[in-house]
């Protein structure tokens, strides 16, 4: 999950970023000296908008996918305590299909 956000944050920088120099395509005469004067205040902001962006995707994905994560995993640790576990019902369950079903031939 967290690469997925980091490259959905990563391309939607690079497409604000590209947005953003087309529409200031008038300081292209002064680019020697801007590039000079401003480049770590740039790449800084450009950083930036990349951590904010990709907190938010971050935080978006979290919150669409992981709902609820907490009380499943709570219900399947007090199945797991009781003498009755999941791993002998899955056993029994594996069981009984195994004897039914016919035999593949390769």
């Amino acid at each position: 999950m967290t690469t997925n956000c980091a490259f959905l944050a990563a391309m939607v920088t690079l497409m604000l970023t590209g947005w953003v120099l087309g529409q200031i395509d008038f300081l292209a005469p002064y680019k020697h000296f801007l590039i000079h004067q401003y480049l770590w205040y740039v790449v800084s902001a450009i950083g930036l908008v990349f951590l904010n962006l990709f907190a938010l995707f971050q935080l978006t994905a979290r919150r669409l996918f992981l709902k609820d994560t907490g009380r499943k995993l709570a219900h399947v640790g007090k199945q797991l305590q009781t003498v009755d576990t999941i791993d002998r019902e899955l056993a029994e369950r594996l069981a009984t299909e195994h004897e039914g079903a016919s035999p593949r031939v390769p």
